[in-house]
């Protein structure tokens, strides 16, 4: 049996990813477990999931055209939007919008004439929709762009499910938080070649899995939490490739909890538009993390 094959007869039995744990496993643990997983199931569904994300354009200085005209700078879907919706104004930092008349292009929720448009760097951004189109503007390092979002897109139509492993309260664990003296900040490469983010790093944690000592470095999520963005010698083949995102708890007495039965996948796994950042090779662990969600696949 292939090793699709077997992904595939794995992930119709673990869609809950709950049900068919180990005996010993605590069952208001396993449930929370579950609850959470079907959260994020639906998150990922929902109007303003990833499944949504359908069309990344990045900008350069001058005049952008957007609308449905395959000659349109920013293409949109051909029947959901006018094919000359509009303008795109970019002087290598601020983002103008100028509409057509009548095109019904709306910037949060009003109609829209020339507006300069906030970017997701900001805590309330812009967002101009069209039907059933939003798109808004993204930075990622140096580079400026538009992120489109169809509630229709193929992408939420073809989904199925996600996919988990069995609840193991083994995986459960908890690491010791190492700051460093100075928050790094940091260039992270990210699944698009040529596109980083920009992020800072508190810190690494040190943590025993697999019968392994392991450093990993995370990076900031707020004062209570540490992102962990891993790879493991699951990943390429029960798990997804490029690596599994994981949020650890960070206690007042430098401890962090880890819990791997919450890793979960990236956006690029279920969209090839998002600029998802990938793993440091310190965070390559050399051990096999049975737990957590299991590569995507579209097959029913």
């Amino acid at each position: 049996m292939s090793i699709n094959s077997r992904m595939i007869v794995l992930s119709s039995v673990a869609v809950l990813g709950g049900l068919w744990g180990a005996s010993n496993v605590d069952p208001a643990y396993e449930k929370s477990i579950v609850e959470w997983r079907q959260k994020s199931e639906a998150t990922l569904k929902s109007d303003t999931g990833w499944l949504t994300v359908a069309g990344l354009h990045w900008l350069k200085p001058g005049e952008t055209t957007f609308g449905s005209d395959p000659k349109s700078g920013f293409v949109l879907p051909a029947g959901k939007a006018p094919a000359k919706a509009g303008r795109i104004h970019f002087d290598g930092k601020q983002v103008w919008l100028e509409a057509e008349p009548g095109a019904g292009v709306l910037v949060n929720g009003e109609a829209a004439a020339r507006t300069l448009l906030k970017s997701d760097l900001e805590p309330k951004y812009d967002l101009v929709t069209i039907g059933d189109l939003t798109f808004f503007v993204i930075v990622r390092g140096d580079k400026t762009g538009l992120r489109l979002r169809d509630k229709t897109s193929k992408y939420r139509k073809a989904f199925v499910h996600k996919s988990w492993y069995p609840v193991k309260s083994e995986y459960k664990i908890e690491g010791k938080f190492l700051p460093f003296a100075t928050p790094k900040k940091l260039k992270v490469p990210t699944v698009i070649e040529g596109v980083v983010e920009d992020h800072e790093s508190p810190g690494e944690v040190e943590f025993a899995l697999g019968g392994k000592t392991h450093r990993v470095q995370v990076l900031k999520a707020g004062k209570e939490q540490v992102w962990l963005i891993f790879r493991d010698q699951t990943s390429g083949k029960a798990t997804y490739p490029a690596g599994r995102f994981l949020y650890g708890d960070l206690s007042a007495d430098g401890k962090v909890t880890f819990d791997f039965n919450r890793a979960y996948n990236p956006p690029c796994a279920f969209t090839p538009y998002a600029t998802c950042p990938l793993p440091p090779r310190q965070n390559y662990l050399k051990a096999a993390v049975e737990a957590g969600e299991l590569t995507y696949h579209t097959e029913p």
